[in-house]
């Protein structure tokens, strides 16, 4: 009635203010009437005072465990109907960790089972365990390492589905027993998970394996990625070929030679090894017309004071020396890079020397010639110079070597030569040695070792060993460069990392040499074997190093050792798969062992700290098959190896 009485005066003289007057309060009246027909939840501008409703899902680990602290006791299925007394206790309380929280906001609860019943979703809840404190927050790496991680877990046990079906009572296609979170109080239930990764065949629990023999007809000595199956005619002869692995990987076990023995102890293994264990069809002709091996029994025996070199390898290292003081053998060179596996007779003179000699066997090695260098217990690899760089950083051997040498280092624009200046450290020493030189060699390569810089140190036939050794010497600052007439090969842009080796073309350019007082390469490392314990400037993170090389000394002491019933008097070859600073091979340092420290091409570069501390290593990629024969290694190191590969797939 007051409504009515107020819309009559307005129709009274000077009855404008009553008109306006009735206008405001039938506004306000519907106001009113609006809200309190609203549900308090569904308003906007409504702000949540406790977050202690959320139910975020419990990690996996306590869901399969129970939590071990009985955080699950209070765990209900809120069914879709809403009217259980799980739903209820839900409403009441969530447990966190020890505590038991009140949730108070009752009407979010009926919104969130409501949008399940309107979804169709069953939902089952589960309960934060503990809250994470500041210590526990993740990085965005170290987060979705740990959510693979998880979701693999969640795999493995079966509880989570993320398989599409629409026929049955999951029609957006996630299973009853999926775990969802809420983002604020008016959002829409979202499922937590992403789609599943795959670990592939090694880390799936539930695959099977059934292993056979390879059948290949390199037989048993089969390198995957690196011999060629298949190749007709003059392919024939050779077996190896350019890295490249199949995209699946080869599930196959290499079967063991007949006759196999296990291998000669070292240092016994220097003068002798067992035939059977490097057996190959052309081997035994090869013997036949080498003065330095023959064959007796059952074994291989390699002649005293005999090698490919007249006079013997000792007499070939002095005078290599004798030519070039500088070089002192085992004290400013430690670290040789020998191009061609023969009988090893060089890499074991400078053994002797305290100098450590990777031989590397090229792809016309159709004698198994490297796997004798490794079974003889000297450091060896497998590797085609062609198209690609070699597996390792830049500037880090201190020299090069190749004897009786028939590389045509100037083809191809001379990339195989500007290879070898990548590796080799500036002021490094190349040195090459060939028994008849030809003029119309000498004369190209001449030319281009002038035009990439190289000086010539030493030229000139020995008298005892009847071939002729030169010595050239890497620049080590980049003044030279620019002294040049012609500039090709031309410099390489700034933006190309010369320490890009894995599968990384070989370019023909040159690298400037590190210049700043902070990079390595400026200065040469010291001497042997101050160069072991001696971290220089450039690494910036000296105190990590000290620290991983005592870690290691104190394992490999107390427990390596003596604790875990390892005969280490038959190991000599060692693998370290996931090496970081070196400190696992320091610590064996002592040891009758040598150590090929592998560092995997996804972790940190940390293979030109390992080479600058006068220690071998090699990049390598686990997901791929090793260039190596069959039965090279006698120990295989992996420290968390494969936990960090199963998380990074």
């Amino acid at each position: 009635m007051p409504v009515f009485t107020f819309g009559r005066q307005g129709k009274r003289p000077y009855g404008f203010c009553s008109k306006v007057t009735a206008a405001v309060i039938l506004g306000l009246c519907f106001i009113v009437i609006w809200s309190t027909s609203s549900s308090p939840s569904a308003s906007v501008s409504s702000q949540r005072n406790s977050f202690t409703d959320i139910l975020v899902p419990v990690p996996v680990a306590d869901r399969r465990t129970g939590g071990g602290n009985g955080d699950l006791e209070r765990t209900r299925r809120i069914d879709a109907d809403g009217d259980s007394e799980g739903k209820r206790e839900m409403r009441n309380e969530v447990t966190i960790g020890e505590k038991k929280v009140p949730v108070t906001d009752e009407n979010n609860g009926n919104k969130e089972h409501e949008g399940a019943r309107k979804t169709g979703i069953t939902k089952k809840p589960v309960i934060l365990s503990h809250w994470p404190e500041e210590s526990e927050v993740k990085e965005p790496e170290e987060a979705k390492e740990e959510e693979d991680v998880q979701e693999e877990e969640n795999d493995q046990d079966g509880k989570v589905d993320t398989e599409a079906d629409g026929d049955g009572d999951d029609p957006i296609g996630f299973a009853a027993e999926e775990s969802f979170v809420m983002e604020d109080e008016h959002s829409s239930l979202k499922p937590t998970g992403k789609k599943k990764k795959s670990r592939g065949p090694l880390f799936d629990s539930r695959a099977h394996h059934s292993w056979k023999a390879c059948n290949v007809r390199t037989g048993h000595s089969y390198i995957p990625c690196m011999d060629t199956e298949g190749a007709t005619g003059k392919m024939q002869r050779y077996r190896h070929k350019e890295r490249s692995c199949p995209k699946t990987p080869p599930m196959c076990l290499v079967p063991l030679p007949e006759g196999y023995g296990f291998p000669v102890r070292w240092p016994e293994s220097k003068s002798k090894v067992l035939y059977k264990n490097v057996a190959h069809p052309k081997l035994s002709a090869f013997i036949k017309t080498q003065n330095w091996l023959s064959q007796s029994n059952e074994y291989l025996n390699f002649l005293q004071n005999q090698s490919e070199f007249n006079g013997g390898a000792s007499h070939y290292v002095n005078s290599i020396e004798g030519m070039v003081p500088d070089i002192e053998w085992g004290k400013n060179i430690r670290l040789v890079l020998d191009i061609g596996c023969r009988d090893a007779s060089f890499g074991a003179a400078l053994l002797d020397k305290a100098v450590l000699t990777l031989s590397w066997g090229l792809k016309d090695d159709e004698f198994n010639l490297a796997q004798v260098v490794l079974e003889r217990g000297f450091p060896a690899i497998i590797s085609i110079l062609a198209t690609r760089r070699l597996p390792f950083p830049a500037g880090v051997f201190d020299a090069i070597h190749c004897g009786g040498c028939r590389i045509s280092w100037h083809l191809n624009g001379g990339k195989l030569l500007l290879e070898m200046n990548r590796i080799l450290r500036p002021g490094g020493y190349f040195i090459l040695s060939t028994e008849h030189d030809s003029i119309e060699v000498e004369e190209v390569m001449s030319k281009f070792t002038a035009s990439i810089c190289w000086n010539i140190l030493a030229h000139r036939v020995d008298e005892i060993s009847e071939v002729g050794i030169k010595i050239y010497q890497k620049p080590s600052s980049n003044d030279i460069y620019e002294l040049r007439r012609k500039k090709f090969p031309p410099l390489c842009k700034e933006d190309e990392d010369p320490n890009s080796a894995w599968y990384a073309p070989i370019q023909i350019c040159l690298h400037t040499v590190p210049a700043a007082t902070d990079e390595r390469g400026t200065e040469w490392p010291e001497e042997w074997p101050k160069r072991l314990e001696t971290f220089p400037d450039w690494i910036s993170h000296r105190d990590k190093l000290a620290a991983d090389t005592e870690h290691w000394k104190a394992i490999v002491n107390h427990s390596y050792l003596n604790g875990m019933g390892i005969d280490w008097s038959r190991v000599r070859n060692v693998m370290d798969m996931k090496a970081v600073y070196g400190g696992f091979t320091a610590a064996l340092e002592s040891s009758k062992v040598w150590v090929m420290n592998v560092v995997p091409v996804h972790a940190s570069d940390t293979l030109p700290i390992i080479f600058e501390r006068g220690l071998l290593g090699i990049y390598h990629d686990w997901c791929e098959s090793f260039s190596t024969y069959p039965r090279s290694y006698d120990l295989l190191h992996a420290d968390h190896l494969f936990s960090r590969l199963k998380s990074s797939l």
